[in-house]
C-alpha cells in the first residue's frame, strides 16, 4: 500500500512539474495556433491588463462556448501577455517558454469522456462534480465542498479560469458556488467575454467548423468586490460583467 502511494506521489509530481506542463502547453499550442489565429481572426481587447496581475490568486470568470477551444485560447493569450504581448498573439514564440501557472475548472464527466479530454486534464484541469445535469432543467446548485477547496488550493499558486454557467448554453443561469469561492478565498476577479468560438469550432473537440470567423476576447478590469453582498447579488454582478444576464440578450 505504501509503495502504491509513493508511486502515485511520484506520478503526480511529474505531471505537475513545470517541464511537463511546458512541453504539454507547447505541443497543444503549436497544434491549435493555426485554427485560432491563421484560419480565423482573433481580436483581443485588454490584453495589457494581464501584465499587471500577480502570478497567483487570480480568478478569471467567463462565458463558455466550447469545451476546449475557449480554454486553449486563454492559455495562448495568457502566455503571450506574460511574454510582453499587449494587443495580439503575433508569432507564437511564447510557446517555447509558456506561462504554466494556469488551472481551469471543468466537469469530471466531461474530462473523462475521451482521450483528448484526459490529455487536457493533465494540462491543468480542476475537475469538479456537477450537482446537476446539463441536459435537464435541474437547478444549478453549485459545487461540492471538496471541489471548492480544490479551487481554493489552486488559487494559492495559479491563475484559475472558471465558467460560472457550467454550460455552453448562452444566458444560462450561473452557479452560486462561484460566488462562494470568491467570498471564501478573495481572489482578484477578472471578467472575460468571448464571442465567435461556437461559430468557428465544434463544441466538443478541436475541429474547425468554419474558417474566417471573427473571434473576440474582451478582458475587463478586475471587479471591485463588496464582500457584504449576498451570494445571489454577487453572482448577479459576475453574470452582468460577463454579459450573460437574460435581459442583456435583448441589447
Amino acid at each position: 500500500m505504501r509503495k502504491e502511494m509513493q508511486k502515485i506521489k511520484i506520478r503526480t509530481s511529474i505531471l505537475e512539474s513545470g517541464f511537463f506542463k511546458s512541453l504539454l502547453y507547447s505541443t497543444i499550442g503549436w497544434y491549435t495556433y493555426p485554427g485560432i489565429n491563421l484560419f480565423n481572426n482573433l481580436k483581443v481587447e485588454g490584453m495589457e491588463k494581464l501584465r499587471q496581475l500577480p502570478n497567483r490568486g487570480v480568478l478569471f470568470v467567463s462565458n463558455h462556448q466550447t469545451y476546449f477551444t475557449d480554454v486553449i485560447t486563454f492559455i495562448h493569450v495568457f502566455c503571450a501577455a506574460r511574454r510582453g504581448k499587449t494587443k495580439r498573439l503575433g508569432f507564437p514564440y511564447y510557446l517555447f517558454f509558456p506561462f504554466t501557472r494556469i488551472k481551469y475548472v471543468a466537469a469530471t464527466t466531461t474530462m473523462k469522456s475521451t482521450i483528448l479530454s484526459r490529455l487536457f486534464t493533465l494540462a491543468g484541469a480542476i475537475t469538479v462534480k456537477r450537482t446537476w445535469s446539463e441536459s435537464s432543467n435541474e437547478t444549478r446548485t453549485g459545487l461540492e465542498t471538496g471541489d471548492i477547496r480544490g479551487v481554493g488550493t489552486a488559487l494559492e499558486k495559479n491563475w484559475v479560469i472558471t465558467f460560472p454557467q457550467g454550460t455552453t448554453t448562452p444566458f444560462a443561469p450561473g452557479r452560486k458556488g462561484t460566488a462562494f469561492i470568491i467570498k471564501q478565498y478573495r481572489p482578484i476577479v477578472v471578467p472575460i467575454v468571448i464571442h465567435g468560438f461556437d461559430e468557428a469550432f465544434h463544441k466538443t473537440g478541436l475541429r474547425l467548423k468554419k474558417k474566417q470567423t471573427q473571434l473576440s476576447i474582451i478582458i475587463k478590469d478586475p471587479l471591485e468586490i463588496d464582500y457584504t453582498k449576498s451570494n445571489e447579488d454577487l453572482l448577479r454582478e459576475i453574470m452582468l460583467a460577463i454579459e450573460q444576464l437574460p435581459e442583456q440578450q435583448l441589447d
